[in-house]
């Protein structure tokens, strides 16, 4: 009998967990190379299966393939990358949006777990800064918000998370209750020897019972502050006495219970908080990884910008040496006709290595910023071909009237900040948060109050025991003990209540005015980020216009830099001047043509910054979040 309990035991373990088994079979495979990848799941798997409840939900390994967009946009040996491309290349393969992704279906087994009554666990909501380059993050050095997930503090309410104190009051309250129903059982069989020192109370000298106990209970919980249980016991007993007039004796047992509370954990708000906190804190993970895309972005164009104007410099730096050594090249012939002293062919000779090395640093420069972006598009930089392919920008630096942008007035643009900005959201629900805690924490001051009521029955059931004598009007059965029990000819019923008076009651009064407290400094919270907010909009358009102005006037240096070296050349070829007279006017326009490039660099990265500080950067560049959640950015994108 108990090999045959052992192998239906193992019998079960196996049907449980053999889907289970499947499924890290069918991860394995997913991961071999050339098999589809899937996409992660933003949700928590979900089956009418009540056996599913308890097998595990697996998470596949990270794809840490690049997506096969990059491929198709090599040319020649050459990664030439439009904006756009680069954009959707980072919703792509971009490893900070992959670390942020996960946040999603966190903050959504968050919920699950207090939906039953569980308490929330909290949620990342920091920006990952991990990519190198374009203005944030750091080579070498950790940067603001690094980490998994970025921050490691719970969201929601004051003083959590990265804006304030390590702990705070959020979620504090009176203990919640499994909304889960439990079942609970006992299955038992007991043998009882005795040996005893008179006969009086058995009958016997040494007592043999024998017990087989079968019980259920069940409990569930409400958010109302009720609580459900019910309890059926059943036991068979036999003894050797004589003094018992039944043999075996059948006992059944039920109580129907329910407990309700009456001023401290009554009602849904504080019981319910856990759930609407985390509820909240999905919102806002939604908003922060949102927040995680425009950051992304908002990197990615600005070293998209970097790339181009280090293109575009080592484009100048090459055409100035390669004037260098025509010139040098001249003079030498002029030397060997002694149409020039030595002296000039020497000044050459320094002009060109003076450019050599100008050309040298332009190209390494442009070869680390091809790293960088290369870097911030892809999931992984082990193919050496890949690592060493050159990356050429397709678009050009150009300038428009700053008042076309579509930004429009100052305070039209201030307006559509405070609509936008992802941040103020994020605060707006943590200021939700404290509250919800800060009305819990109050219902916590309360005395404890709680009312008991049960009903029950017991019932008697067993065969006559022949040695005893004594006649018996029991049933005889198990069947007939349950009706017995149901009966009411032996009920067993109670009303009650408890009351816990806490005095002084610190613990509760700290925790509540604490949480008053964090409320307010929510509220102070949300009105700098919105004065900070004024402030980012008008600096933006500030550095917009301040760059515009720049642009121009590196434009008219370049064009009169352009001018005198056309006269210096001119007079050269008609005798009036001289090689070095005009490898100056030509250096001098080199340095004019990379001041021009710094200054269209610049103003690009100002209209990336107005977009961001309005919040328009989404729209401005035509990116779906639902494509940044998933992984796939369309073609169109």
């Amino acid at each position: 009998m108990r090999l045959r309990a052992l192998l239906s035991y193992f019998g079960v373990l196996t049907w449980v967990q053999l889907p289970a088994m499947a499924q890290m079979q069918q991860t394995a495979v997913s991961q071999t190379p050339g098999a589809p990848q899937p996409a992660l799941r933003l949700d928590i798997p979900h089956s009418d299966n009540p056996i599913n409840a308890y097998r595990a939900s697996l998470v596949p390994q990270p794809n840490l393939a690049n997506s096969p967009r990059i491929d198709a946009l090599v040319n020649n040996g050459v990664l030439e990358l439009s904006l756009k491309d680069a954009i959707s290349l980072a919703l792509e393969n971009n490893l900070d949006i992959a670390i942020a992704r996960y946040n999603l279906p966190i903050a959504a087994a968050d919920v699950l777990r207090t939906q039953a009554g569980g308490t929330f666990r909290g949620v990342n909501t920091g920006v990952v800064q991990n990519t190198p380059g374009g203005g944030v993050g750091g080579f070498g050095t950790a940067a603001s918000g690094a980490g998994a997930g970025g921050t490691t503090s719970g969201a929601g309410g004051a003083g959590s998370g990265a804006n304030g104190l390590v702990s705070s009051t959020l979620g504090t309250g009176t203990t919640v209750s499994s909304y889960d129903p439990t079942i609970s059982g006992i299955f038992s069989v007991e043998h009882y020897a005795q040996p005893l020192s008179n006969l009086v109370v058995y009958g016997v000298p040494t007592l043999q019972q024998n017990t087989t106990t079968g019980n259920i209970n069940f409990t569930q919980s409400f958010p109302t502050g009720t609580t459900l249980s019910a309890v059926f016991d059943n036991n068979r007993q036999t003894l050797n006495s004589i003094q018992s007039f039944l043999d075996p004796t059948l006992n059944t047992y039920y109580r129907l219970e329910f407990q309700q509370q009456l001023l401290s954990g009554f009602g849904f708000g504080p019981n319910l908080r856990f759930l609407r906190i985390a509820k909240n804190n999905q919102r806002i993970s939604d908003k922060a990884f949102k927040l995680q895309v425009v950051t992304t972005v908002t990197q990615v164009a600005n070293m998209y910008w970097d790339l181009v104007a280090a293109y575009e410099d080592e484009g100048v730096k090459s055409r100035s040496l390669e004037f260098a050594r025509q010139t040098l090249e001249s003079g030498r012939k002029q030397l060997a006709l002694q149409a020039i002293p030595a002296m000039d062919v020497m000044k050459d000779e320094a002009e060109e290595a003076n450019r050599e090395q100008d050309l040298t640093i332009a190209k390494t420069a442009l070869q680390f910023q091809e790293l960088l972006m290369k870097n911030a598009l892809t999931k992984n930089l082990d193919d050496p071909i890949l690592e060493a392919m050159p990356v050429r920008p397709t678009d050009q630096s150009s300038m428009v009237d700053a008042t076309s942008q579509g930004s429009g007035p100052t305070e039209d643009m201030i307006t559509r900040a405070m609509q936008n900005r992802l941040e103020l959201g994020e605060l707006d629900i943590n200021l939700q948060n404290s509250r919800i805690s800060r009305d819990a924490a109050r219902n916590a001051l309360l005395p404890s109050v709680a009312l008991t009521g049960w009903y029950g029955g017991s019932g008697l059931a067993g065969p006559p025991n022949p040695g005893s004598g004594t006649p018996s009007t029991s049933p005889q059965d198990f069947p007939g003990a349950v009706r017995t029990a149901l009966n009411n000819s032996a009920p067993d019923y109670y009303v009650g209540v408890s009351v816990n008076v806490p005095i002084r009651n610190r613990v509760a009064k700290s925790d509540q005015y604490r949480a008053e407290l964090e409320t307010r400094q929510s509220e102070l919270q949300l009105q700098q980020l919105k004065k900070q907010i004024r402030i980012e909009v008008r600096n933006a358009e500030y550095a917009l216009e301040q760059n515009e102005a720049r642009v121009v006037s590196a434009r008219k240096g370049r064009d009169l830099a352009q001018k005198t070296f056309d006269i210096t050349a001119k007079e050269q070829e008609l005798g009036a001047g001289s090689n070095y007279q005009t490898l100056t006017a030509r250096r001098d326009l080199a340095a004019a043509e990379s001041t021009l490039v710094a200054a269209m660099t610049a103003y690009q990265k100002a209209k990336i910054e107005v977009d961001r500080a309005i919040g328009s950067t989404l729209e401005a560049n035509s990116i779906s979040i639902e494509s940044a959640k998933t992984g796939i950015a369309p073609n169109g994108q």
